[in-house]
C-alpha cells in the first residue's frame, strides 16, 4: 500500500483531473507513480515537462529504457524495474537485453557505454572522471547526447526516489529486484 496518497479521478481537484486526463489520453493509462506525483500538480507538470523534453532528444527510446533499467536496479526501485521492463519490451528490448541493462551493460556496444556512464553519474552524484567523459565520447556520443544522458539520469533518480519513498503499488507486471552480489 502506498505511503503517499494516490490521486484518483474521484478524489482529484479540477487541476489534477485535467492533468490525469491528459496523461490518460497520451498513454492509455495513468501509472500509479504519476497519480502520486499528482498530489502536487506543480511537481507533476514539472516532471511531465522534463519527460517530454527528454523524449525529444537524440537518444533513441531503447537507449533511454536501458538507462532507466540500469538505474532502477542500481537504486533498488522495484516499481521502476517493473515499469521499465514493460516499457523496454515495447521499445524493442528482449529479455536478455533487459537483464543485461539491469546488470549495467548492453549487447549493443554504444548503448553499453551510455548505460555504464549513466550508472557512474548516479553512483558518484555527477563526479565522473575525465576518462569517463572521454569513453562516452569515444563510443560516439556528442555533447548534446551526453547532456541528454545526464538529464535521463536525473529524471530516473527522481522517479526511483518517488517510487521507493511512496512505496506506490506496482501497476505493471511485477519484476523482482536482483540481489546485489
Amino acid at each position: 500500500m502506498s505511503r503517499l496518497n494516490v490521486v484518483t479521478n474521484e478524489t482529484a481537484s479540477a487541476e489534477q483531473k485535467a492533468l490525469l486526463a491528459a496523461i490518460q489520453s497520451q498513454l492509455g493509462m495513468v501509472p500509479n507513480f504519476l497519480k502520486v506525483f499528482a498530489n502536487s500538480p506543480a511537481a507533476l507538470r514539472a516532471f511531465l515537462g522534463l519527460h517530454g523534453i527528454a523524449g525529444e532528444g537524440s537518444l533513441d527510446a531503447p537507449t533511454r529504457e536501458r538507462i532507466a533499467l540500469a538505474l532502477a536496479q542500481q537504486n533498488a526501485c522495484q516499481y521502476c524495474v517493473s515499469a521499465h521492463s514493460a516499457i523496454g519490451r515495447k521499445a524493442g528490448l528482449d529479455a536478455a537485453e533487459i537483464e543485461a541493462n539491469r546488470a549495467g551493460t548492453s549487447s549493443d556496444a554504444k548503448a553499453a557505454a551510455a548505460v555504464k556512464f549513466a550508472k557512474a553519474l548516479a553512483e558518484h552524484n555527477g563526479e565522473v572522471a575525465t576518462a569517463e567523459i572521454l569513453a562516452i565520447r569515444n563510443a560516439g556520443y556528442g555533447d548534446a547526447e551526453i547532456v541528454e544522458i545526464i538529464t535521463h539520469v536525473g529524471m530516473n533518480v527522481l522517479t526511483n526516489i518517488l517510487g521507493k519513498a511512496s512505496r506506490v503499488e506496482i501497476d505493471f507486471p511485477r519484476v523482482a529486484l536482483e540481489r546485489a552480489a
